[in-house]
């Protein structure tokens, strides 16, 4: 008869546990994809935030680990294939720029309809995100695009106003030829015999160069990185305000695919994405500005009165924003309503009141 003492019992045990097979640890691929290079702050901050960040969370538990493989620059598809190429499946997780997309996401056109408002990227990410949460719309949107909405990403501080020729005052821009991506060209549509001319960022510089346009719409981060003081020496500061255009997504087919627990580490990395790129953008507004002006750049400020006067003689396109979700079944009036209301608690409120007419 065997004599089995404390000591011999966890002996045992142990022998038996060491014996057992460890799980293996899952990899799990993902291709990322954007058109646009890896200097540009979104992508560069996906590749030092975003990634290390999901990978760091996995760790803890040590059940999975992501295998990454990024594409950017059109190595898989240009800057406005973003949105096709996830629905294709040409990539797993991307970063879709949806102004060029008005159409099939007419709902990520919140903050570029209701411009003059909020200078701050943190507020409009926060506010926006939060209605995408609090409304079925904007992920009916990107579901009907097959894919699954993560956050949204505000990756500039406000559009401002670049242009080739000396300007000093609002007038100075009647008659001008103006690029610019999306939403944003109907501002010029509060501008006497101004015309937009669409393009993206990547393009502004040569579109410049050349004489195409004499002015264009970016930001001061954008344009120390691509240079624009060469081509556009002088920034009116109309502080259009910040604008949402970059969303985070996910083609449904790889998302069903997915552990439990990935799915909940990549919603969870993609808020945090999200508040630490508008921080970012935050941050390098003021000393993209400043190097603005050490490259040869003249910065021309344009009153409260002045913009207020320009918000006036626009058409109310917030307005035909929310229709146009109105008569998609969605409550674009609400919806409206609700994000203007976050701003204003956040001690935001425009010059002029894009609920009324």
């Amino acid at each position: 008869m065997m004599n089995w003492t404390r000591r011999s019992l966890i002996g045992a045990a142990l022998a038996t546990m060491a014996a057992l097979p460890v799980a293996a640890q899952e990899t799990i691929s993902a291709v990322v994809i954007d058109g646009y290079p890896d200097r540009a702050l979104w992508v560069k901050e996906f590749s030092n935030f975003f990634i290390p960040e999901v990978d760091r969370r996995l760790a803890e538990n040590g059940n999975y680990v992501m295998d990454w493989q990024e594409n950017y620059g059109g190595s898989i598809v240009k800057p406005k294939g973003v949105l096709e190429g996830i629905e294709l499946g040409l990539g797993d997780i991307g970063i879709v720029t949806t102004i060029f997309h008005s159409s099939k996401l007419p709902s990520q056109g919140l903050a570029a309809v209701t411009p003059f408002v909020s200078t701050d990227a943190r507020a409009v990410a926060r506010a926006v995100d939060e209605i995408a949460r609090e409304f079925p719309a904007m992920q009916n949107e990107f579901a009907a695009q097959n894919q699954v909405y993560l956050a949204t990403g505000v990756v500039l501080n406000s559009y401002q106003m670049f242009s080739t020729k000396d300007v000093s005052a609002l007038s100075d821009l009647n008659g001008f030829k103006v690029a610019g991506a999306g939403l944003n060209l109907r501002y010029l549509e509060g501008l006497q015999d101004a015309a937009g001319v669409r393009g993206g960022l990547t393009d502004f510089y040569s579109m410049m160069q050349t004489g195409l346009v004499d002015a264009s719409m970016l930001w001061p981060e954008a344009a120390a990185t691509f240079k624009i003081s060469e081509v556009a020496p002088y920034m009116l500061r109309t502080d259009f305000g910040a604008v949402n255009s970059k969303t985070v997504t996910v083609n449904k087919d790889y998302w069903a695919q997915l552990p439990d627990e990935v799915k909940e580490v990549l919603q969870a990395v993609a808020i945090d994405y999200r508040d630490h790129l508008a921080g970012l953008a935050m941050d390098r507004a003021a000393a993209a500005e400043a190097a603005y002006v050490a490259a040869g750049g003249t910065i021309v400020e344009v009153s409260q009165d002045d913009r207020a006067t320009w918000a006036a003689a626009m058409p109310n396109i917030a307005q035909e924003w929310a229709a146009t979700l109105n008569n998609k079944g969605e409550a674009g009036n609400d919806i409206l309503a609700a994000y203007l209301g976050k701003l204003e608690a956040a001690g935001f409120v425009g010059v002029r009141d894009w609920t009324k007419e």
